[in-house]
């Protein structure tokens, strides 16, 4: 009796084959459709809790708020593969650059997407903090970043912040109506057109970019949350350098405890390359982007809609009370950033760098940059080690030579 061979039928070799055939055609098919999809220029209102994203712009292996948003929009279908890896195939452009961990309420970007983009399609493919509050179609020529007239950022601060070095710092502290009145009157100095060099970095004193426009900076009415009193300082402004804002509340904060006077506000104006604190990052929020100009051209065209978000006013808000207030509220009273940084004011020298200052003053001061430019980076070892060297090495040279001067040079690279 012969032996039955059961062999594999020509269909079933064939099978395996056609089916993958049909699978490579489908995602071919996919692709040529999604390119087909006829897209509009549309700006997209964000709002996100900047804690644990290092900053906004995206940064190949990084997390970035970008990052999330554009894998988000890949797979609701709304972009191609080509789009995700250069998103200059879609026009894509933000309205600003935030920090790490700085959040958001009113961000936009402007962006290429299909005409029918519902925000609950994107929202699905976002972690909760990132949501898209509106979608509204805009012109072919709007970009979100040379259309914007101005940009308002909030900072919220404990008040204690603000205490006379004359009073013992403490979290019970409450503000009073004096010292806001002083507060009130430093951040008005800051408005108008000025030169604001000494309130960045790697700025040069005559570069015309330093000059910037403040329209607004004011402070409200102080609060209550979790047994420690807060602020939110306001700022309006055509645009901000690096840590700008930053370095202003930072020095409004030495001038209201008495480390320095609005003299040395004055003299930051000027040439002169002044030492000047930098305060947390932890508090900053990107309010609002402003399109006025635009608005008033287009916003009532019957084809576009003005870019004022009136209409997710709410939404935003309850936004911000559930992400990004707990988040700095939290934050302040676990890892006392504010209390801590403080504690560094003293360091800094309020004056002209490298002039005829107490070297051990100057020296401090250095250090202290370092600690506050290494802030949040999650090597605090390193970094106050990198500061200790500075102060045994600008030592060594003075000791040396009592005409020479220690330099911003002389620090260690990160």
């Amino acid at each position: 009796m012969s032996e039955v061979i059961n062999t594999p039928s020509e269909d079933s070799k064939k099978r395996p084959l056609e089916e993958e055939e049909t699978k490579v055609v489908d995602v071919k098919k996919q692709r040529v459709e999604t390119d087909r999809i006829k897209r509009k220029k549309v700006a997209l209102l964000l709002s996100y809790s900047g804690q644990g994203y290092l900053g906004m712009q995206r940064n190949p292996g990084m997390k970035t708020i970008e990052e999330d948003l554009m894998m988000a929009l890949l797979k609701a279908g709304l972009i191609t593969e080509d789009a995700f890896n250069t998103p200059q195939l879609i026009q894509f452009q933000r309205a600003a650059r935030t920090d790490k961990g700085v959040s958001a309420a009113r961000q936009v970007v402007s962006i290429k997407l299909p005409e029918d983009t519902k925000v609950e399609a994107i929202n699905e493919c976002l972690p909760e903090q990132i949501r898209v509050m509106a979608v509204k179609r805009v012109t072919k020529g709007f970009n979100s970043k040379s259309s914007c007239d101005a940009r308002t950022y909030s900072y919220m601060l404990p008040t204690f912040a603000f205490m006379p070095l004359d009073k013992e710092l403490s979290e019970t502290y409450r503000i009073t109506p004096e010292v806001v009145a002083n507060v009130k009157a430093t951040l008005k100095l800051f408005e108008g057109t000025h030169n604001f060099h000494n309130f960045t970095a790697r700025k040069k004193p005559l570069d015309p970019s330093a000059n910037r426009y403040i329209m607004s900076f004011d402070i409200d009415e102080p609060f209550v949350n979790r047994e420690l009193e807060f602020a939110v300082v306001r700022v309006k402004g055509q645009s901000f350098m690096l840590h700008q804002i930053r370095k202003m509340v930072g020095l409004t904060i030495a001038v209201a405890r008495g480390h320095t006077s609005v003299d040395t506000l004055q003299r930051a104006w000027k040439t002169e390359r002044l030492d000047l604190p930098v305060a947390p990052g932890l508090g900053l929020v990107l309010e609002e982007v402003h399109y006025d100009r635009y608005n008033q051209r287009f916003g009532k065209d019957g084809i576009h809609e003005p870019l004022d978000w009136t209409e997710v006013d709410s939404d935003v808000t309850a936004f911000k009370e559930k992400f990004i207030f707990p988040t700095i509220v939290d934050s302040e009273i676990e890892e006392k950033s504010m209390l801590n940084w403080l504690e560094t004011l003293a360091l800094h020298s309020y004056s002209i760098r490298e002039d005829n200052l107490s070297h051990g003053l100057t020296t401090l001061g250095q250090a202290a940059d370092l600690v506050e430019e290494a802030e949040g980076e999650g090597n605090a070892l390193a970094t106050l080690a990198r500061a200790a060297q500075v102060v045994q090495e600008n030592q060594n040279l003075y000791n040396g030579n009592p005409n020479q001067h220690p330099s911003r040079d002389s620090i260690p690279s990160a």
